[in-house]
Formats: C-alpha cells, sequence, structure tokens
C-alpha cells in the first residue's frame, strides 16, 4: 500500500481535482478504505463522514446489500449498449422508478450522471415544443441561487451572478432568472414570493419552454430551504402559461429532505424530473430523467419521433442494479425515522453556533445541517483542522454543513456538530 505522503506526491504531479486549481498545494487527504460511515486515511487516521460523498452514500459504504447487488451482475453482464438492446435491470429500475415518484412521470431516461440528466430534461422541453411546432419556446426561466451540474446546458441554468460558473456566462446560452425562492420553509407565507416570477413567465410565456429549480432545497447555490407553497403556486403559474416544470431532486430525491422527493413537500407533480447522487447509494455513476406521458407522446407524434440523445453508458447494468438494491433497502428501513432524528439532532446540537462571532445563520431540514458564516470560509486552515478532530467536512464559499448517511448513530453524528462548533468558535 502506498505511503499517504507518497501519494499525495504522486497525485498533485498529474491529478485534477473538484473545484481546484490545475496545479494546488491545498490540502489533500489520501483515502484507504470506506466502511460504514468511516473513512480511513492512508496514515490510519479514521473520519466520521458528514458528507456521504456529496451526498450520494446514504446507507454509508461497503453496505453487503450493495456489494452483493454489484457482484452478482458483474458475473452475468458488466455492461453492453442500450442502443436496440435491454435488460433486466433497467427495466426494473425504470418500473421502480415510475411507482416511486408522482404520479404523472412515466418514462425514463437513464443516464451517467446528475449534470447529463439535467441536459437530457432541457432537450426533452426544447424537443417537446418542437414538436407540437412552436419552435419559438427555447429558453428556460430559472432561479437565482440554483445550481444544476457543470456542463454546458446545465450551467446555462445555475444562478449567472453569484453560481460558481460566472467565468462562462458569454458562452452559455441566455437564459432567464427569477428571484431566489422564498420565503424560508417554516416562515409564514408571502404571496408577494412569487412576484419575480410571476412577472417573467407574463413577459415572456411565448418564448419560454420551462422552468427549471431545485425543489425546496437549494443546494450547491448557497443551502437555502424554501416554502413549500412557493412551488403549489409555480405549478399553477406554468398551466396557466404553457409551460413545462422541471424539478431537479438531484440533490434532494430519497429521503434527504424529510420526504421521498422535495416536491412532495408541496404535494406537486412535475413534467420533467431529474434523479442522481443517491439514486445508487454512492456506489457507481448513474442518473435518471424522468418525464411525463405527454411529453413522450408528443415528441413520439413528429419528426424525427426519436428523442436525440444516447449517452454510450446509458443502463449500464453495473449500475442500475446497484440502483435496484439501494431503493429497496432504503424502502425496506425505517428511513423517515431515521432521518427525522438526525434533523433533531441537527437542531438542537447546531444551535449553539448561533451564538458564535462568525456564524450569520444556522438552519437545518432533514437529513441537512448548515451553519453559513459571515465570510468566505478558509479552507487552508478549516478543512484540516476538521480532519484533525476525526470528521470529513467539506465546506465552501461561507457554508459549513452536512449531509451524513441516514445509517449515522447519534454519538458519531455529535462528533461531527462538536467538531462544527469547535473549528468556527476558533475563528473567532
Amino acid at each position: 500500500m502506498a505511503s499517504r505522503d507518497d501519494l499525495v506526491a504522486r497525485d498533485r504531479r498529474c491529478v485534477m481535482h473538484p473545484y481546484a486549481a490545475p496545479i494546488s498545494s491545498a490540502p489533500l487527504f489520501a483515502v484507504d478504505r470506506a466502511e460504514g460511515v468511516r473513512l480511513t486515511l492512508a496514515d490510519g487516521r479514521e473520519l466520521v463522514d458528514g458528507m456521504s460523498s456529496w451526498w450520494a452514500a446514504i446507507h454509508g459504504y461497503g453496505h453487503p446489500a450493495l456489494t452483493a447487488a454489484v457482484s452478482a451482475q458483474l458475473e452475468r453482464m458488466s455492461h453492453v449498449m442500450f442502443g436496440g438492446l435491454t435488460h433486466a435491470p433497467a427495466v426494473e429500475l425504470c418500473e421502480a422508478l415510475v411507482a416511486l415518484t408522482p404520479e404523472p412521470l412515466t418514462r425514463v431516461f437513464l443516464a451517467d450522471s446528475g449534470s447529463v440528466s439535467v441536459e437530457v430534461a432541457i432537450k426533452l422541453a426544447l424537443q417537446f415544443f418542437l414538436a407540437r411546432g412552436q419552435p419559438e419556446k427555447r429558453r428556460l426561466v430559472s432561479v437565482l441561487g440554483g445550481y444544476h451540474g457543470d456542463t454546458f446546458g446545465a450551467m446555462a441554468v445555475t444562478d449567472p451572478v453569484n453560481g460558481m460558473h460566472h467565468l462562462f456566462r458569454g458562452a452559455l446560452a441566455q437564459h432567464l432568472f427569477a428571484a431566489a425562492p422564498g420565503p424560508a420553509f417554516d416562515a409564514p407565507w408571502s404571496p408577494e414570493a412569487l412576484g419575480s416570477m410571476a412577472a417573467l413567465l407574463e413577459e415572456h410565456a411565448r418564448e419560454v419552454a420551462a422552468v427549471i429549480l431545485e425543489p425546496i432545497v437549494q443546494g450547491a447555490g448557497g443551502m437555502r430551504f424554501y416554502h413549500p407553497r412557493y412551488l403549489r403556486e409555480l405549478r399553477a403559474l406554468c398551466d396557466r402559461h404553457d409551460v413545462l416544470l422541471i424539478l431537479d431532486e438531484i440533490a434532494t430525491g430519497f429521503g434527504r429532505s424529510g420526504e421521498l422527493f422535495g416536491c412532495q413537500h408541496a404535494g406537486v407533480a412535475p413534467d420533467i424530473m431529474c434523479l442522481g447522487k443517491s439514486l445508487t447509494g454512492g456506489t457507481m455513476t448513474l442518473a435518471a430523467t424522468l418525464c411525463a406521458e405527454h411529453v413522450a407522446e408528443t415528441i413520439a407524434g413528429h419528426e424525427p419521433r426519436v428523442f436525440m440523445h444516447g449517452p454510450t453508458f446509458m443502463g449500464n447494468p453495473l449500475a442500475c442494479s446497484a440502483a435496484l438494491a439501494s431503493i429497496r433497502l432504503l424502502l425496506e428501513s425505517p428511513w423517515r425515522a431515521r432521518v427525522s432524528a438526525i434533523e433533531a439532532q441537527l437542531r438542537r446540537e447546531l444551535a449553539p453556533c448561533r451564538a458564535l462571532e462568525p456564524v450569520a445563520d444556522v438552519r437545518v431540514l432533514g437529513a441537512i445541517g448548515v451553519v453559513e458564516l459571515k465570510r468566505p470560509v478558509d479552507m487552508a486552515r478549516v478543512q484540516p483542522a476538521f480532519v484533525e478532530r476525526g470528521v470529513w467536512l467539506r465546506p465552501f464559499g461561507k457554508l459549513v454543513y452536512t449531509m451524513p448517511p441516514y445509517i449515522i448513530e447519534p454519538a458519531d453524528l455529535s462528533r461531527i456538530t462538536q467538531a462544527i462548533a469547535g473549528v468556527l468558535s476558533e475563528l473567532g
């Protein structure tokens, strides 16, 4: 086994990391293995994982049910092209997703990653209106504070001002942006919250194909939780103006917010839904885009009568098998009680952070705990400080947050919250 120092040195000579300088000396930690809620570093230290590997490993690491599913499938078939062929893992997964998601969603397109599922959603919306003979409806409306991925179509509907993709603004398709959704999740409803969105749709409905946003939780764009009624009112607005509603459930899907899907807080159904991240329980990369039957029928009924997208690894049998096992594991577990318990503990144990000088806000929803600071996080200082306290957290911007695996025990969750309070108290 390579030593920690040797592995990091070799990494620095050739590897590029996400949202990091191509040539970087930023803190880097070599992982040797992962099991349950723990990451074991190459130097032997154990860290309690507070990130679920960017929100994906909801069952923790190395769960035997997921390992067995992938191993069994590997013995039969690791991959086969999906053009003109099909197989049981893909069919069974699509059937399961249709059964789980809101009733109007009946068709499933399997993709490689969350960003690609957003690209597919956008193309579905645009091709839908082309098929209806309305080519002028080719723009989208999104909201400030949103995040939808790193590919170009997804970047174009991500916050254009404060988002991480502002450098590419001149090269992106130009869409329309309403004010960030509000008010806060547990605040009194205010009809004015929809004013910006209503005005945009009133003025631009003739050229707008779809509205796209994250339901209830704005993730990487700011970790904000907004009022469910906003979604209900938005659904009505989209219907009134003949605009499709795309909900990006990549981060919120499969229980993270306390409901199986974020849109269920509002009791609404989108025309198109994007899924990813925890779809496979963090074992393999896979995403899905679901659409309502009327969307699929319209595209199929007009030239060219085919949907113009097709990833090479679409419907990968290993990933589909992992996703099926993860969904079954989730539904057979007391996931709702677990998420509720995590929420209660996060509320209780993060509340004292409000008194710390660097802290601007503390908020919790489901298995998501957020401490927002007044100033951006100094990652070179903060990241190693969390590791020294035996936890893995990956802050960004002004946000220190945790999205732990659902299986986390109270003592391990307390270790995370204590580390957050301890590190932030030292920032002064």
